[in-house]
C-alpha cells in the first residue's frame, strides 16, 4: 500500500516513528510535511494527505498533529475521507473493521512511540469487514456527505 503521511509542527517528533513502521511492514511513504519544528497550520497538511487518498494515488493516510483532534477535523471537511481519531489499538481495528476509515489520526502529546507503532499495525492490516450492517452505516455516512456537498 502507499500511505501519505502529514504532519504538523506538535507531530514532527512522532512523525520518524510512524514512517519506520509503515516501511517495516513493507508499504511505501509519501511524506506531504511538515518538516521543521517551527509552528504550522495543521490543514495545510492534513489537506494534501487526504486529496491523494480521495485522488487515489494514495491508499490510505495517517496525520499526526498534538492532539490529532484538529488534523481529523480538517480531513473529514474533505468528500470521501473518513477519519478516526485513535490513542487505541482496539479502536485502530474497530474503526477499520466498522467504518472502513481511510485516514488515521493521532496526536503525539497524547501517545508514544510505542502505542503508535501498534495502532499503526493495526490500522493497516485490518480489513473492512463488509458485513451488511457495517456497510449500511458507512453508507448512510456517505449520504449525509453527499446530502452537503457544495457542487
Amino acid at each position: 500500500m502507499k500511505i501519505a503521511l502529514g504532519t504538523d509542527h506538535a507531530g514532527i517528533g512522532l512523525k520518524k516513528d510512524v514512517i519506520a513502521v509503515i516501511q517495516k511492514l513493507g508499504h511505501e511513504v509519501v511524506d506531504v510535511g511538515c518538516n521543521c519544528s517551527d509552528s504550522v497550520d495543521y490543514p495545510d497538511y492534513a489537506l494534501p494527505v487526504c486529496e491523494q487518498v480521495v485522488a487515489g494515488t494514495a491508499d490510505r493516510g495517517i496525520l499526526i498533529c498534538g492532539t490529532g483532534i484538529g488534523m481529523s477535523i480538517a480531513a473529514n471537511k474533505v468528500p470521501g475521507i473518513r477519519c478516526a481519531l485513535v490513542h487505541d489499538v482496539f479502536s485502530a481495528k474497530a474503526t477499520r473493521e466498522h467504518n472502513d476509515t481511510n485516514v488515521l489520526a493521532m496526536g503525539e502529546r497524547v501517545i508514544g512511540p510505542g502505542l503508535a507503532e501498534e495502532i499503526v499495525k493495526e490500522w493497516l492490516s485490518t480489513a473492512f469487514s463488509g458485513g451488511e450492517r457495517h456497510v449500511n452505516r458507512v453508507n448512510k455516512v456517505m449520504a449525509i456527505e453527499d446530502k452537503y456537498r457544495q457542487v
